[in-house]
């Protein structure tokens, strides 16, 4: 067992959730009648409903005791900070900095990273209009019909819930995924494709994920064999 696990915080969790596990999702609600009220809460248009769920309150004030042992807090503004709270790769972790809108700087160490991604965004935004729009071209001068995603975890079915959820009202190339390292996943994703008309999208953080380099290399090799190898930066 690791210090977290063996701690007293951890253990008290532990116990609460047996017992919690003996009642029923109606016998909460029974013995509370404002438990959807206590278990929700709005976030602007999301509603976020963990009444169902077995929890009481005494499960959040052990789930706050948990988050103080821990300095969730502190770790929380170290991560706003920029620190370098990644340690096994000695880098920060500013996720949030994809998504931050606001005029608010983000920084790693001392350097406000906002204005690089503001503007490596707008770089994909103009990009992914030029292939919706067909304005970018493969190397024969054929707009793009399909793109494949290389990718996996993360960098596979992040984008693949997306596609799915807008799938209704898509325009555009159709999208592909590729994650899985056996042969045949891509091999069938490229079945009834053409090169002309195909561009691959390589998903990575560090370009050394073994999955996602072996389809990479895949995908290379047909683009190169069709069109010849100063193709493939088009694609």
């Amino acid at each position: 067992m690791s210090a977290l696990t063996r701690s007293d915080a951890w253990q008290a969790l532990t116990h609460k959730a047996g017992v919690m596990a003996g009642l029923s999702i109606r016998q909460l609600f029974d013995a509370d009648p404002g438990r959807f009220e206590r278990f929700s809460l709005r976030a602007g248009p999301l509603l976020i409903d963990y009444s169902k769920q077995h929890i009481d309150p005494g499960t959040i004030e052990l789930l706050q005791a948990l988050a103080r042992q821990q300095d969730l807090t502190g770790w929380t503004a170290r991560l706003f900070a920029g620190e370098r709270v990644n340690h096994t790769e000695s880098r920060a972790a500013l996720h949030m900095a994809l998504r931050n809108r606001s005029a608010r700087p983000m920084r790693v160490d001392g350097i406000d990273v906002m204005p690089h991604v503001r503007a490596v965004l707008a770089r994909m935004r103009a990009f992914s209009e030029e292939v919706r729009s067909g304005r970018a071209t493969g190397s024969t001068g054929e707009p793009f019909q399909t793109v494949i995603n290389i990718g996996i975890g993360g960098s596979a079915l992040g984008p693949a819930m997306v596609v799915e959820a807008l799938r209704a009202g898509a325009c555009g190339p159709r999208v592909r995924f590729v994650s899985n390292v056996d042969h045949r996943h891509i091999a069938e994703a490229l079945r009834d494709l053409r090169p002309e008309s195909t561009l691959f999208v390589v998903a990575s953080k560090t370009f050394t994920t073994q999955e996602t380099m072996t389809n990479a290399a895949t995908a290379r090799a047909w683009l190169s064999d069709a069109l010849g190898p100063a193709a493939v930066a088009r694609h």
